[in-house]
């Protein structure tokens, strides 16, 4: 294993977290070479016969789904590079996995994606794995343990580099380095490193003005019910994701959904923005009408504003920043038709709004992480949607961005009538105009 040059500081059996500035989750997955593994945001799984890439509903669509390997099949379908430590069994026991085994790896939540990856880089026995925002789409549980996760990793060898926000790095992590400008101005020991010794938490202020401007071009229509689930019930293969579900949500109103990892979070949401054609089979209305009444997928889409963190594998990798966000305007996963020169106009005024104007050309796939969350967050705002679904909407978003996000939100709600159905595994990343919730247990509503 060979590590460039401004890295030679770090030791073989070294837990290392990179954080700062929005550059250093670019430098951590930028390590690669022989006997070194990457973890990123962003997943390559690819169908049953290796030829073309999933789609995002199909997670949704049972006979689509089947297109799609098991857990226990992924994992055997990974060569094990020589008689390493880490086995098939080993990572399962250590990711726990064993409940997941015969789920197709399309029907994960995020955070049961995360560990999977994780899993899968393991087995191939590396000298060095490097974990991009490995907390992320993590629920509280799972976070604590991740700690004994790294140590038993570096136990058996390997050694790990991981970005991270500042004020969260995991325990067990044995050594931080911060990176400001490009620089990396500071690396020692963990316990000489304090946040208050560098500049994170910048204010960033929001033009209200600017906000007030855009939140004209598009009336709301009033409705008397948003969502309304009577004894809502979803199974696939005789499994039930989700029980019984009762829920009421009207004009205006802001809600946190919370729940585990696995808990049916994605599986509620799809049925509310018409990914999942269970809704058919159940007692749903959305927008004061009953799903299954003549109305279409794209006639819900219209209405909705959304982003999730599986939404976020699936834009074309040749679609510029701006692309991306007009193309909140038709709800579809990338601008397949010409830019419209006023809704140009007014997706250039959000990014301005968010500060990452200057990524408007620029492709997608090539900007820091954080610009890229932000540019989904601004297609989902930009028709001034009568529902918003935010689903981990501030993961990969620096310190000073998720505070500017949250209160963004909350000025949003201030000057718009608009309904907010709000997820997050942190408690403070949710904005103060949320004040109702409803939480999952193991698929019923706690």
């Amino acid at each position: 294993m060979t590590l460039p040059n401004e890295l030679s500081f770090i030791h073989p059996g070294e837990i290392w977290a990179f954080t700062g500035e929005d550059n250093y989750s670019t430098l951590v997955n930028s390590i690669q070479g022989k006997h070194i593994e990457n973890v990123l945001q962003k997943h390559n799984f690819r169908n049953l016969s290796n030829t073309r890439d999933f789609y995002y509903q199909q997670r949704f669509n049972s006979s689509d789904s089947e297109d799609a390997l098991t857990v226990q099949d992924h994992l055997a379908s990974i060569e094990n590079t020589g008689a390493g430590y880490w086995t098939t069994r080993k990572v399962i026991e250590l990711l726990h996995l064993e409940n997941l085994l015969t789920e197709q790896i399309i029907k994960l939540s995020n955070g049961e994606t995360k560990r999977l990856l994780i899993a899968s880089a393991l087995i191939k026995n590396p000298q060095l794995i490097t974990l991009d925002h490995p907390l992320t789409g993590l629920d509280t549980s799972t976070r604590k343990e991740f700690g004994n996760i790294l140590k038993t990793i570096t136990t058996s060898g390997i050694t790990v580099i991981l970005s991270t926000n500042p004020l969260e790095i995991p325990d067990g992590v044995t050594h931080v380095a911060v990176i400001k400008e490009n620089e990396i101005i500071f690396h020692d020991r963990k316990e000489k490193y304090k946040p208050s010794d560098f500049n994170f938490d910048k204010e960033i202020t929001i033009d209200r003005q600017r906000l007030k401007d855009l939140l004209t071009h598009h009336t709301l229509n009033n409705y008397s019910i948003i969502i309304q689930m009577k004894n809502v019930t979803v199974e696939y293969d005789g499994k039930k994701i989700l029980h019984n579900i009762n829920w009421l949500v009207k004009q205006g109103e802001r809600w946190s959904l919370s729940g585990h990892n696995g808990a049916g979070k994605s599986t509620l949401l799809s049925l509310v923005n018409g990914d999942n054609p269970q809704a058919y089979a159940n007692d749903i209305i959305l927008f004061d009408r009953k799903r299954g009444s003549g109305e279409s997928i794209w006639d819900i889409k219209k209405q909705t504003g959304y982003v999730s963190p599986e939404l976020y594998q699936y834009f074309p990798t040749d679609s510029s920043c701006l692309h991306v966000i007009e193309s909140g305007f038709y709800d579809t996963i990338g601008l397949f038709r010409p830019a419209d020169p006023e809704k140009e106009q007014i997706c250039k005024s959000w990014m301005t709004l968010m500060n990452i104007q200057q990524y408007a050309h620029r492709l997608f796939s090539m900007v820091p992480t954080s610009a890229q969350r932000l540019c989904l967050l601004a297609r989902a705002l930009v028709k001034n949607p009568t529902l918003l679904i935010l689903d981990e909407p501030t993961q990969g978003l620096e310190i000073s961005q998720q505070r500017f996000f949250t209160n963004l939100i909350d000025e949003y709600c201030l000057f718009s009538s608009v309904t907010v159905i709000y997820v997050s595994h942190y408690e403070h990343h949710i904005p103060k105009a949320v004040d109702k919730h409803i939480r999952l247990v193991n698929g019923k509503s706690g």
